[in-house]
């Protein structure tokens, strides 16, 4: 086959992948170095967008939050998705029904898990405040203070998360060779020194894909924020995306909710240059 005909045949692929993702970020790009709002066409103002945005504290303080929110779900998604995938891959019976079990989280719905999530927060008629008060514990207000509040979004975004990494690992898990176990029992190796020396290591490169996905994912994550607590209280579980929502649609103010989108980006690029390093690295070896 020639070069042209394989250009050819992927030329239809590239079309859409320009359509329907290059074109749009460029839009954005160009419309953050506007002062466009909605319903205008707005002036060409360059970098003023993204200087207003740095001085403005509610867009320092949702960085902030964005980074706590990413860092801290995707440690424990990390930590509780190997732990669950660990634990089905030994179960000596029902391991498949266990498997469709652990997936209904991530297979239900967004809007509809955290309504009822929602629902379970609610200060006066919620099980989790009545569990506490047979406890003879007070309620808590889950959505009503900032603290809980980010314990709140960060609980909805890691239960709906733990079963994709679960599934993931368990099918590295399954991909290594038992042989390789077997020689390291002989050799009198331990369970700790297997997982460190065979299981984690062979896991790197499924580890790296799912952790990107996650992290853009739970970067990009505006529905179960939105749903909860619309960026409360007092601001303190904004994300990118609800405030850029909150600022150019809500906001009308167009250009700047372009210019908080595209703050993803540079993390977004570094998590996929460090991925694929790591994975392509291991693959020259």
């Amino acid at each position: 086959m020639s070069k042209t005909s394989a250009y050819l045949m992927i030329a239809p692929a590239l079309l859409v992948l320009v359509l329907l993702m290059v074109y749009p970020v460029l839009v954005s790009i160009y419309t953050s170095l506007t002062d466009r709002r909605i319903g205008t066409d707005g002036n060409f103002v360059g970098l003023t967008t993204y200087v207003q945005l740095i001085r403005q504290p509610i867009f320092l303080r949702t960085l902030a939050n964005t980074g706590l929110y990413v860092s801290i779900s995707l440690i424990l998604k990390t930590i509780f998705g190997l732990a669950l995938a660990l634990l089905l891959h030994h179960v000596p019976a029902g391991r498949n029904i266990l498997r469709a079990v652990v997936l209904l989280p991530w297979l239900i719905p967004t809007s509809m898990s955290v309504l009822i999530w929602q629902w379970m927060f609610e200060p006066t008629f919620s099980v989790l405040n009545w569990i506490l008060t047979q406890f003879g514990l007070g309620r808590i207000s889950w959505l009503g203070n900032p603290f809980w509040a980010r314990l709140a979004v960060i609980t909805v975004n890691v239960w709906r998360g733990i079963p994709f990494f679960s599934i993931a690992f368990g099918a590295g898990l399954t991909a290594i060779p038992q042989e390789l176990y077997e020689s390291a029992s002989i050799d009198g190796a331990g369970s700790v020194t297997k997982f460190f020396k065979i299981t984690f290591p062979l896991l790197i490169p499924v580890f790296s894909i799912v952790v990107l996905y996650s992290l853009v994912m739970t970067i990009a994550d505006f529905d179960i924020v939105h749903i909860l607590t619309r960026g409360g209280p007092f601001q303190s579980t904004h994300l990118l995306g609800t405030l850029a929502y909150q600022v150019g649609l809500a906001g009308t103010q167009i250009s700047q909710g372009a210019a908080i989108s595209l703050f993803i980006f540079p993390a977004l690029i570094f998590a996929a240059f460090f991925a694929m390093r790591t994975i392509i690295g291991r693959e020259m070896v």
